[in-house]
């Protein structure tokens, strides 16, 4: 990960704040300039206004860590709206609420958005393939905006002279937001670039039901009737669990004080993919005194038993962290016109599916609800947060159990989901991290009737073409895209350039080292002799032809050594290793060329089988230009067979 220290500005202002490791920062700013009072109470009922449109969406939402809030921040230049979300481990919650900021910013035309992590503007990390050859992380700070609803990207200068200074300092807010205002449509972002992002939070708001599994649990009567008031607690019961130390278990080392293990009933629980997948993956062996016991795991009933045995000892863990909180410390908010509007937005946008009032399955919905407008609109803005064991043991002072209704339920719940989405096989993973880079998966049997090894040659050219510093080197986004050529002249004229026409004939450095320690009586001599050498002009032709014959000098001494046999010459196709024999010196009169392609393709190949199907270089470049090696389904050597 990046580091969370914010970078100096370029333009002499203050560093950006950090963001803390696993949360996202959105903040949403009014385009339109407004004087300061009247701005911020426009923003503040803006903000109520904004988690009142999108309760239906917030509210059926289980959050990994912390909910979307937005908060009125009136101390910084200029005032706006926003919040910061840990999302913890699932990174769907980040991408969520990028589509909540885009949405936004659709709704009401008159925000424009900045959002960021501890990575930085990580939805140009998204889009990095597709990016500007200008932009980077030093210059991009105060460019990337949501406005009325489509990524927008400041350039670097209005002027078109000046586009390419990397110098340029960063806009201020205020700056950029007149820009926005103004000129929009001049700064929409290009749409590969749009289309990477918009491709990640594609599938909303339909993907939140995707997101969801649902799960038989053996739970104590207490947890049930807590996760029917407040379903959004499971996810602070799964993280004490998933996250515990020692000190969290001494509670669980004795019999339960707050949820015991002899009043136990099944139940259907919802968690998040990520939740449940923290939950079933973790070994955990309760300890006996706490009474929690488990049966067989070939009992069909053992990963039920199991599940609500982890989901009690987090609750347990909450509670012995708490303090003791008396029943009317928490305020009642679900009442006046805050409350009243919220739940008539709920009705307008359809959000309890035509249930009956009082029904069982309206007043599951409608805690979900009261459990959002508690958590995200009605929370003062300087209030501090009731932690999760607080906000249960008040519950649990303050709602009813009976243990009989929910027996009686028990007998009827809903079947749970499949978990098989769970087990991943390396052939599903292939395919999703080749629909990632947008890329379409060959048959096996095509892929080896339509192999062709002159395009890994090809490709490997290109690569090298490409320009490289020290940031990284290019990637060519396919083999065909342009074939490499080496022109002769243009070669001369830069080596001339180099050297220059007075230069000295090249020399053999191996040469001047041994030199170095002949310290006879004729180095005086030689130093004369070299003198001599700069006073004479050497032509262009003269020093490229005595380079030739160093080379060809150089080739003939390597060919009797294992170097030089190693390599597959043109000859034939065949190696100077195979062609050794008394018959092997009257070729030194005319050496045989050496086969770039052949020894390209055949080290490559070599390379490829040493990885045994794991990743590596080869294939990693390789794949990177979209081409795919077929597997070795045998174990002679790949590059004997390049060879033949």
């Amino acid at each position: 990960t990046a580091e969370t220290m914010p970078a100096p500005r370029r333009d002499g202002g203050a560093a950006r704040p950090a963001v803390p490791e696993d949360a996202v920062r959105y903040r949403l700013f009014a385009a339109a300039a407004a004087e300061g009072a009247r701005q911020r109470a426009l923003l503040r009922r803006c903000a109520e206004t904004v988690l009142v449109r999108f309760a239906p969406l917030l509210a059926a939402y289980v959050w990994q860590r912390q909910p979307f809030r937005l908060r009125c921040v009136p101390g910084e230049t200029p005032a706006h709206i926003g919040g910061t979300t840990l999302f913890g481990d699932n990174v769907e919650d980040e991408w969520f609420i990028v589509y909540l900021v885009r949405e936004i910013t659709r709704e009401f035309p008159g925000l424009a958005a900045m959002i960021d992590d501890n990575d930085g503007e990580f939805l140009l990390i998204e889009a990095a393939d597709f990016l500007p050859k200008w932009l980077n992380p030093e210059n991009s700070e105060n460019r990337v905006f949501f406005y009325k609803g489509e990524l927008h990207i400041i350039p670097l200068s209005e002027t078109p002279e000046q586009d390419c200074d990397l110098s340029a300092p960063c806009p201020t807010i205020p700056q950029a937001l007149r820009l926005l205002s103004a000129r929009s449509e001049e700064f929409l972002a290009a749409e590969p670039i749009r289309a990477a992002v918009y491709k990640r939070i594609d599938g909303y708001p339909e993907k939140i039901q995707a997101s969801l599994h649902r799960a038989h649990c053996y739970l104590p009567a207490g947890i049930v009737a807590v996760l029917r008031q407040r379903p959004s607690l499971v996810a602070a019961a799964v993280q004490a669990f998933y996250l515990r130390d020692p000190a969290d278990l001494r509670p669980c080392r004795r019999p339960f004080r707050t949820f015991p293990a002899d009043q136990r009933v099944m139940a259907l629980v919802t968690f998040t993919r990520c939740l449940y997948a923290q939950l079933v993956q973790q070994k955990f062996v309760p300890d006996r005194r706490s009474g929690y016991t488990l049966p067989a795991p070939s009992d069909p009933q053992y990963r039920a038993y199991e599940l609500g045995m982890k989901l009690a000892h987090g609750f347990e863990i909450l509670c012995s962290k708490s303090s003791e909180v008396a029943p009317d410390a928490k305020r009642n908010v679900l009442s006046g016109p805050l409350w009243e509007r919220f739940l008539r937005s709920l009705k307008e946008k359809d959000y309890f599916k035509g249930e009956l009032e009082g029904s069982a399955k309206y007043l599951e919905l409608l805690h979900m609800a009261e459990d959002h407008f508690q958590q995200s609109v009605a929370v003062p803005e300087n209030s501090v947060e009731v932690s999760p064991g607080d906000e249960i043991l008040t519950l649990l002072q303050t709602i009813s159990i009976d243990l009989k209704e929910f027996e009686k339920e028990a007998t009827c719940l809903p079947p749970e989901d499949d978990d098989s989405w769970l087990d991943i096989t390396p052939d599903a993973l292939d395919q999703m991290l080749k629909e990632t880079r947008n890329e379409s998966l060959p048959l096996a049997n095509e892929e080896e009737q339509n192999y062709d090894l002159e395009t890994v040659a090809e490709s490997m050219k290109a690569f090298v073409s490409k320009v490289s510093t020290h940031e990284g080197a290019e990637m060519p986004w396919s083999s065909d895209e342009s074939h490499v050529t080496f022109d002769v002249d243009s070669f001369t004229k830069a080596l001339d350039r180099i050297l220059g026409a007075d230069s000295e004939e090249l020399d053999s450095d191996d040469l001047d080292e041994e030199e170095e320690f002949d310290l006879s009586d004729g180095d005086d001599e030689d130093l004369d002799a070299g003198n001599q050498r700069q006073d004479q002009k050497v032509s262009p032709n003269e020093l490229i032809g005595s380079l030739k014959s160093y080379m060809s000098e150089m080739d003939r001494e390597l060919a009797q050594t294992n170097v030089g046999k190693s390599f597959t010459t043109q000859k034939r196709g065949v190696t100077t290793a195979e062609s050794g024999g008394p018959d092997s010196e009257a070729e030194d009169a005319e050496l045989a060329p050496v086969d770039v392609d052949m020894n390209l393709v055949a080290n490559l190949l070599d390379s490829y089988s040493a990885q045994a199907g794991l990743a590596g270089p080869t294939s990693n470049i390789l794949q990177s230009m979209g081409v795919y090696l077929p597997e070795n389904t045998d174990h002679t050597g790949l590059s004997s067979r390049a060879a033949q």
